[in-house]
């Protein structure tokens, strides 16, 4: 998992930084709107919903735009978008296998943007289960060592979890994240919070079963590539089996 840790640090690292610049925004009330769309409007009875709400309100999505999305997403309110997800399969510089989760109502656009963005960025297309063999759907809960003041160990969080059944706990620096079996995901965060301690997000994500090794080069293509991607309002989520070098920790 040395490898996956690597690339979850520097995508946290990103994640901060595109929320502070508020890139994040569109795509986390998205995320909010299928939540409600899929299960309800009410967070209480849809985990998948109370943590999209979560994860957005960590990323200072303002208050009226959450619920403007649950409204819309629940029928509440009209003029929500009908959305669908649509993976795409790519591989990157050093032959890095990449998955592209796109949040879309219109799959033409979709394609276009990460056809465009893979291959003007050194990457190229790739048949359909080609690289998502190579990546485990799993739960990952994100919780910060800081708790106002508090200190957490990986000890702590894995004496408050044992009972979710987590697999493992990885340290990502200012973080940790605990991985599970994704049905054990809602479980994991509750056991988080149950032992009073907050956390950042828990969703299924796409981890890879073993990772591929780059050089400074690579890995500053790499990240060119993920960014063109990025940009498109509809890639929710880019997953990469890389493995960034050391010295780019900082």
């Amino acid at each position: 998992m040395a490898g996956h840790s690597k690339w979850a640090t520097t995508k946290h690292k990103k994640a901060v930084i595109d929320a502070r610049r508020g890139k994040l925004f569109a795509k986390l009330v998205k995320n909010v709107e299928v939540a409600a769309r899929l299960g309800g409007g009410d967070p209480a009875g849809n985990p998948t919903l109370y943590d999209a709400i979560q994860k957005a309100k960590k990323s200072s999505v303002p208050n009226d735009n959450i619920d403007r999305a649950v409204k819309r997403g629940s029928g509440a309110d009209g003029g929500g978008a009908d959305y669908e997800t649509i993976m795409y399969e790519a591989y990157g510089p050093a032959g890095v296998a990449m998955l592209i989760e796109c949040l879309t109502d219109n799959r033409n656009r979709s394609a276009t943007d990460v056809r465009v963005a893979v291959t003007r960025n050194g990457g190229t297309l790739a048949d359909v289960g080609s690289t998502a063999r190579l990546f485990q759907r799993k739960g990952v809960v994100v919780v910060a060592k800081d708790q106002e003041g508090r200190a957490v160990t990986e000890d702590d969080l894995l004496e408050a979890t044992l009972e979710a059944g987590p697999e493992d706990v990885n340290d990502l620096g200012e973080v940790f994240e605990v991985v599970a079996e994704p049905n054990d995901t809602v479980e994991v965060r509750k056991a988080v919070q149950a032992a009073g301690l907050d956390y950042e997000s828990a969703e299924v994500q796409f981890v890879p079963d073993f990772t591929q090794p780059l050089d400074e080069a690579d890995a500053e293509k790499l990240e060119k590539l993920i960014d063109a991607l990025e940009d498109s309002d509809d890639v929710q989520n880019v997953y990469v089996n890389a493995e960034w070098p050391e010295s780019d920790e900082d």
